[in-house]
């Protein structure tokens, strides 16, 4: 597996020379403030490019953009609605554009309104450290009572109901405002966080879009890119949501194996692929993913490796990366099968990226403020970890070739 190190651009605080240090053999990034919708020009692409490509005193890094996370799909897009179709032929042309910079990866994802969502950005660890969380009593608390969104109470069990309602009369003003913070938080540069008045707009949008139509949509959406994707010999990679079931009324459509079934089925390219996220996908107990690497292996074309520990009702935090609900191990193991299967067929694409996803605020991360989920040091612990278990599973005492 080829190790990949997610990096936000000149306002993550880990810096360029941090990445060469961990050992990171490439670059994860993406133009995140350039809003969804928006053609990535060449003159954006190069300025990236060069970006990674560099330290701070002008060296040469010997790193490489090689993945894009993500090329936003937008909310017209996923609704079919206002300048969608617009937006549809600036994602070919910004296809178009990383194609020719020599970039081949996309992951992108097709969740509405939110990217991935938690209740808590720094939850205390009984070791001082802290991770994210999601609480599904502190989310019904924020659905329900702050964004007071119609008919949530409906959407959820009558006891957690009873408990969002406890929870919520004991939180003081600034406790409702951090859970709020922390559901709609963006990422480093991104180009716009939305506001509770943002999204309760877009949910009226999103309110007329059923699952099966988002799916049809989604599907559109296939077909108007892959073909694209296929002849400039592009991999795209779709993210899992995160969480892996419906938030705010909203449709889910790539939580669990059926979904990426018919997802992959519906517009079968050697393009269109999926990103094995561990955790998203380790979120929802009734996802094998050990089961789902299998049967998608020769589908995925990235890897987020990190894990969860789930707490029941839908609750669950990020945990360390080899303790947990997943069987890393076991996926490591999976991803190196495939890999050698793919270099025995001649693919072009028989090394698959993966990258140390999210990691806990351990040691000096916990007074460096960096993006929660993306500490330096919890993540160079996890790329350790993992790197550890790919070296020993091809070690030539257990038989298995390097």
């Amino acid at each position: 597996m080829r190790q990949t190190w997610r990096w936000f651009g000149p306002k993550d605080i880990t810096v360029i020379t941090d990445i060469v240090q961990a050992g990171a053999e490439g670059v994860v990034t993406a133009l995140h403030h350039l809003a969804p919708g928006t053609v990535w020009s060449p003159e954006e692409i190069a300025r990236r490019q060069s970006e990674v490509a560099h330290r701070a005193d002008g060296t040469a890094s010997g790193l490489a953009w090689e993945v894009v996370e993500s090329l936003p799909v937008s909310e017209a897009i996923k609704t079919q609605s206002g300048d969608w179709r617009a937006h549809l032929e600036s994602y070919r042309q910004s296809l178009r554009n990383l194609a020719a910079a020599g970039i081949r990866t996309i992951c992108y994802n097709f969740m509405p309104l939110l990217d991935w969502t938690r209740t808590d950005l720094r939850w205390r660890l009984p070791s001082g450290g802290t991770t994210m969380r999601f609480d599904a009593i502190d989310f019904a608390a924020f659905d329900i009572h702050i964004l007071a969104r119609s008919g949530a109470a409906g959407d959820f069990p009558p006891g957690i109901v009873e408990a969002a309602a406890a929870r919520f009369s004991q939180m003081d003003e600034q406790r409702r405002r951090m859970v709020a913070a922390s559901i709609t938080a963006g990422l480093p540069g991104q180009a716009a966080v939305p506001t509770l008045d943002d999204m309760r707009e877009q949910l009226h949008e999103f309110g007329k879009v059923t699952p099966e139509r988002l799916r049809s949509n989604f599907i559109d959406f296939l077909a108007s890119v892959v073909p694209v994707a296929e002849e400039l010999g592009l991999r795209l990679c779709c993210h899992p949501d995160d969480p892996p079931f419906p938030l705010l009324g909203l449709a889910r459509i790539t939580s669990s194996a059926d979904d990426y079934r018919a997802i992959l089925s519906a517009v079968d390219s050697p393009a269109n692929g999926m990103t094995l996220c561990t955790g998203s996908l380790g979120a929802r107990a009734g996802n094998d993913v050990p089961a789902i690497a299998r049967e998608f292996a020769p589908k995925i074309h990235f890897a987020h490796l990190r894990n969860v520990r789930r707490e029941g009702q839908g609750s669950f935090y990020e945990s360390e990366h080899l303790d947990g609900e997943v069987d890393m191990v076991a996926v490591v193991a999976i991803l190196l099968a495939e890999e050698r299967r793919r270099h025995a067929a001649g693919r072009e694409d028989a090394v698959i990226p993966m990258r140390p996803d999210h990691g806990q605020d351990i040691v000096d991360d916990l007074t460096r403020n960096a993006q929660p989920g993306y500490p330096l040091v919890g993540r160079l612990k996890g790329l350790a970890e993992l790197r550890g278990v790919a070296q020993a599973l091809q070690h030539p005492i257990l038989g298995m070739p390097a």
